[in-house]
C-alpha cells in the first residue's frame, strides 16, 4: 500500500500549493527510501541494507532522465511553444478579431461567434491557452461590454473558446499523451481534428440559440460608415485570416502527408511564425529574445515536472501501486465500459484542482496498461482524455482558464460572472465527450485496438 499512500500524499501537498516539480522529486525519495528500508527489515537486514536498497533504486535516475532528454517526440514541445509565442507577440489575435468582428457583428450575437472562430484559429496556430485568453479578454471582452452583452455569455465564450488549444492540433497536450501512449502523433493530430471541430459548431450552435431566445443578451453591432464596404471588409478579413491559415496547413499538413516528423514541421512552424512577424511589421530582435526567454521557462516547466513524475512513477511501480489499481480497474463491472467511466471520472475530478501536465505524467501511465489489458485503442482513449483535460480548464473552483480571464476582465465582471457564464459550455463538452466515448464512429475512430 505505500505507492497509494505515496500518490494521495502527493494530492495532498499539491492542493496546498508546492511546486509540482519538487513535490513529485521530493514524495518520490522520501517514499522510495521507506519502501526500501521496509524491505530490508522484513528479510531481517538491518537500517544499512534498507538504505542500499534506495540509493539502488534511485541509481537508475540518471538513465531515465537522458532518455527523457533525448526524445525527439518531446522536442516539439519547446518549437510549438515558441510558435505560440512569436504569433502572440505579433498581434495576431488583434488582426483576426478586429477582421472577425467586422464580419459578424451585425449578426444577432456575431461577437461571440467571431470569438468562437478566432479561438479555434489561434488554437491551430499557437496552441497556447493562457495566451489566448489573455488576448481574447483584453480585446474582445470590452468590445461586447460596450455593446451590452450579457457579462455570462461573453466571459465564458472566451474562456471555453482560449481552450481549443488542448484538443485541436497541433496541441502540447496531444505532443504529451503521445509520448506517454507510444503511438504516432501525427496519429493523434488526425484522430483530433472532428472532435474540434464539433466542439466549435457546437459552441456557434449553442450562442445562436441563446442569442434567438434571449434576444437582449447579445444584440447586433451597427458599424460605423468609416470602416468601409463589406468588400472591403471580406478583403481585410482575409488579409487577416490567410497568413496564419497557411501556417496552420503547413505544419499539420506536413505530418499528415508524412514529410515531416512532428518535431521536424514544429521547427517549419517556428520559421512560419517569424515570417509572419515579418508580414505584420512586429519582428524585432528584442521580440525573438524575450520569445525565446518564455519558451525556456515554460520548457523547463514542462520538463522539470516530467523528470519529477518520473521519479514518481518508478517509486509507484516499484511499491506494486501499479498492480493494485491494476486489479482494481478490471475487477469493475462493466469491464471496458467501467473502466472508461471510472477514468474518465476521476481525470474530469482532478482536472478541478491540478493541471494537465501532471494528469498526463502521473496518472495517465498507470492507465495505459489496463487499456492495452482490455484492447481499447491507443488513440481513441488518447483523444478521450485530452477532450477531458479540456474541460479542466474550465472547471471552477481552480479552472487556468477563469484565472487568466480574470486578470485582465474589468472590474465590474465578477468571479461569480465567469463562473455562471463557463457552465454552459462545460455542459457542451461534456455532451461531445460522451458522444466520443459510446459514438466514436461518429468521429471516424475505433473503439478497438487493432
Amino acid at each position: 500500500m505505500i505507492g497509494i499512500v505515496m500518490f494521495f500524499t502527493a494530492l495532498f501537498m499539491l492542493l496546498f500549493g508546492f511546486p509540482v516539480a519538487f513535490t513529485f522529486g521530493a514524495v518520490s525519495v522520501i517514499f522510495g527510501f521507506t519502501a526500501g528500508f521496509f524491505e530490508a527489515f522484513a528479510a531481517d537486514e538491518g537500517f544499512i541494507q534498507g538504505l542500499q536498497y534506495g540509493v539502488d533504486m534511485f541509481a537508475f535516475m540518471p538513465y531515465r532522465i537522458w532518455a527523457i532528454m533525448n526524445n525527439t517526440i518531446l522536442m516539439a514541445i519547446p518549437l510549438f511553444i515558441f510558435m505560440g509565442i512569436v504569433l502572440q507577440k505579433s498581434q495576431l489575435a488583434e488582426r483576426l478579431l478586429e477582421s472577425m468582428g467586422y464580419l459578424f457583428g451585425e449578426v444577432r450575437g456575431g461577437l461571440a461567434i467571431s470569438t468562437v472562430l478566432v479561438g479555434s484559429l489561434l488554437a491551430a496556430s499557437t496552441g497556447v491557452v493562457g495566451a489566448s485568453v489573455v488576448a481574447m479578454g483584453v480585446i474582445s471582452l470590452p468590445v461586447m461590454m460596450k455593446y451590452n452583452y450579457n457579462k455570462g455569455l461573453a466571459t465564458g465564450t472566451i474562456c471555453a473558446s482560449g481552450t481549443l488549444g488542448q484538443i485541436i492540433p497541433p496541441s502540447i497536450v496531444l505532443i504529451i499523451l503521445g509520448d506517454v501512449f507510444q503511438v504516432p502523433v501525427g496519429d493523434l493530430f488526425q484522430a483530433a481534428i472532428w472532435p474540434g471541430l464539433f466542439l466549435i459548431g457546437a459552441y456557434i450552435l449553442y450562442i445562436v440559440i441563446y442569442s434567438s431566445i434571449n434576444k437582449e443578451a447579445a444584440p447586433p453591432i451597427v458599424l460605423e460608415n468609416n470602416i468601409g464596404s463589406k468588400s472591403e471588409q471580406i478583403i481585410k478579413a482575409l488579409k487577416a485570416i490567410i497568413p496564419p491559415l497557411v501556417l496552420i496547413l503547413l505544419v499539420l499538413g506536413s505530418i499528415f502527408m508524412g514529410i515531416a516528423t512532428p518535431t521536424e514541421s514544429a521547427a517549419v512552424g517556428g520559421i512560419g511564425a517569424i515570417v509572419l512577424a515579418f508580414l505584420y511589421k512586429s519582428f524585432s530582435f528584442d521580440m525573438v529574445h524575450n520569445a525565446s526567454k518564455e519558451t525556456v521557462q515554460i520548457t523547463a516547466m514542462v520538463f522539470g515536472i516530467l523528470i519529477g513524475a518520473t521519479a514518481f512513477s518508478m517509486v509507484f511501480t516499484y511499491t506494486g501501486g501499479d498492480i493494485i489499481v491494476e486489479e482494481f480497474m478490471l475487477g469493475l463491472p462493466g469491464e471496458k465500459w467501467g473502466f472508461l467511466l471510472l477514468s474518465m471520472f476521476a481525470i474530469m475530478i482532478l482536472g478541478f484542482f491540478i493541471d494537465f501536465i501532471e494528469i498526463s505524467y502521473i496518472i495517465v501511465p498507470i492507465l495505459v496498461p489496463i487499456a492495452e489489458a482490455i484492447g481499447i485503442n491507443p488513440v481513441w482513449y488518447a483523444i478521450l482524455i485530452a477532450m477531458n483535460l479540456q474541460t479542466s480548464f474550465l472547471t471552477p473552483p481552480f479552472g487556468f482558464s477563469l484565472f487568466y480571464l480574470k486578470g485582465v476582465a474589468p472590474p465590474n465582471v465578477k468571479t461569480t460572472d465567469i463562473y455562471k457564464g463557463v457552465v454552459p459550455f462545460i455542459i457542451i463538452q461534456v455532451i461531445v465527450l460522451l458522444m466520443l466515448t459510446f459514438y466514436p464512429e461518429i468521429f471516424g475512430i475505433s473503439q478497438i485496438s487493432h
